[in-house]
């Protein structure tokens, strides 16, 4: 399967139709079924103790799922999740968080993958999600 969208196009996609979480998320890696996203661990992502957020790791999760499945499909921001669940394994640290994505199944309907996140420089995956989205028709 080849890619539809490059990195750079996904980060300015990404710019142009969410500009409220733009400077959060670094795409470092794009490949036919898998990604890697950075987001950039601040203040705002963090809970009491000190440690980054259920909130902010989901959404992690789910941008990072987004944009393999974009990177297939080419720019379609009405892509939408219809199912996610997610399992918090271990206490994240206060640093940037890794999401490293597989797209497992790409239909004409849904999508379906998982992903696993990392607190940058821990090999152990804090956190596991398994996703399912929704692909809007096509124009044909």
């Amino acid at each position: 399967m080849a890619l539809k969208m490059t990195i750079n196009e996904l980060s300015t996609f990404m710019e142009e139709a969410f500009p409220q979480v733009k400077d959060d998320f670094v795409i470092e890696d794009l490949q036919d079924t898998e990604i890697t996203v950075r987001l950039k661990v601040t203040e705002k992502h963090l809970r009491p103790g000190g440690t980054v957020s259920g909130p902010s790791m989901f959404g992690l999760a789910d941008v990072c799922f987004y944009l393999i499945i974009l990177g297939n499909i080419g720019p379609k921001a009405l892509t939408v999740t219809t199912n996610c669940s997610i399992d918090f394994m271990r206490k994240p640290a206060s640093k940037d968080m890794i999401a490293k994505a597989r797209l497992l199944k790409l239909g004409k309907a849904l999508a379906v993958g998982d992903v696993l996140l990392y607190s940058e420089g821990n090999e152990k995956p804090v956190a596991h999600a398994n996703v399912t989205y929704s692909i809007p028709p096509s124009d044909n």
